[in-house]
């Protein structure tokens, strides 16, 4: 994918855009599905960040509010670009599980108001997964999943090829009366979406102070497909994963599940853990995921997280062994909102998610955002 040029030859822009992940991309595909002229700017050489580093999970259903708003404009979009960019999706949907009466009752109480969740017995939820000790589980059938190291990747190639122009290794220093400064020197654009995820403190360190912003890291693992005794239907989510999102969190019964939680596993609790699992088309399986959090995250890893992220899916799946095939750290922004959209100046939008839910949504975002600078 090579730089590109304005459309007019006039070397201004419609939309210019710091950054290549997937709210970036968000931004500039809604632009030029409306026939502006757009021009991506990354540092990087590729999507290489959280965007290609994560589950490859549209958790849809599990989101309120404005999360769930964007989530559902986002599924409609995964969809489009997967057949526009040919890159897998599927509407996979997503399995719970519950291995004890607490989380049994949180899904119960979610299903009252997501009346979508489909309940189920525990030989349905063995069916869609081979785990251990069900006693029920829940289904939420409008999640998405994608490859999470090809779909973004792919995104990006389909837009250079339609006309968005790259300017990859090259870095962002500041927007100044219409002009994106540049290490490769100045673009012209009526308007900037500065979209770098937790490095928004680097250009506007002000917008991400006040609004807390910090990164947050996070360790996974990815394990041969051989681990499993049968293929995963859907992405699994498990007890830890019910007090993650704001749908299954807001019940009643969640805060007793979260002290049970606490008190059975303070190890796990301490690593705020979100036991998931993802299968890649490929058989690999994605394992994760542990999370902590600070204004820098440093790039040493502790062996006892991951021993800890595979002791609980061996204890899952009922396996003596995991084979692990790769190990990596995560990076994504978070604050005490779900989302950071700031005007510093006119015509300019510093936006990110600041929770783990880029993929999920991440397109719906940027499409708003994109409505409402053109409107």
């Amino acid at each position: 994918m090579s730089g590109g040029t304005a459309q007019d030859g006039t070397g201004a822009y419609d939309l210019a855009v710091v950054g290549a992940g997937i709210v970036g991309l968000g931004h500039a595909a809604a632009a030029h599905e409306r026939g502006l002229r757009v021009v991506v700017v990354e540092r990087a050489t590729g999507v290489h960040g959280a965007s290609v580093r994560n589950f490859g999970h549209a958790c849809i259903t599990a989101q309120t509010g404005q999360a769930r708003e964007y989530a559902e404009r986002s599924r409609e979009l995964w969809l489009r670009y997967a057949r526009r960019a040919g890159f897998w999706a599927s509407e996979s949907g997503t399995v719970v599980v519950a291995r004890a009466a607490d989380e049994l009752a949180v899904l119960e109480q979610w299903r009252d108001t997501e009346p979508g969740i489909t309940m189920l017995r525990p030989a349905e939820v063995t069916d869609r997964a081979p785990v251990t000790g069900a006693v029920g589980g829940g289904w939420l059938p409008r999640d998405l999943q994608v490859d999470p190291r090809q779909a973004a990747p792919a995104l990006a190639r389909h837009l250079a090829d339609a006309g968005v122009g790259f300017r990859w290794r090259t870095s962002a220093l500041g927007v100044d009366g219409g002009v994106l400064h540049t290490s490769r020197g100045p673009i012209r654009a009526a308007a900037v979406v500065v979209a770098v995820g937790h490095d928004v403190d680097q250009l506007y360190p002000d917008v991400a102070e006040a609004a807390e912003v910090v990164r947050c890291g996070l360790d996974m693992l990815l394990v041969a497909p051989a681990a499993l005794p049968a293929p995963l239907r859907a992405p699994l989510m498990t007890g830890w994963s019910l007090l993650r999102y704001s749908g299954s969190n807001a019940t009643p019964a969640a805060a007793a599940l979260r002290e049970r939680l606490r008190a059975e596993r303070p190890d796990l609790y301490a690593l705020d853990l979100n036991q998931m699992y993802t299968q890649r088309p490929d058989g690999t399986l994605v394992v994760g995921d542990t999370h902590y959090r600070g204004s820098a995250i440093a790039p040493f890893q502790a062996e006892s997280s991951f021993d800890a992220l595979a002791g609980v899916t061996r204890e899952l799946f009922g396996v003596d062994r995991l084979p692990v095939l790769q190990r990596w750290q995560g990076v994504y922004a978070s604050a005490p909102q779900e989302f950071l959209v700031a005007a510093p100046a006119d015509g300019v939008r510093v936006v990110s998610v600041t929770t783990g839910i880029g993929m999920t949504t991440g397109l719906g975002l940027g499409d708003a955002i994109i409505a409402d600078l053109f409107s």
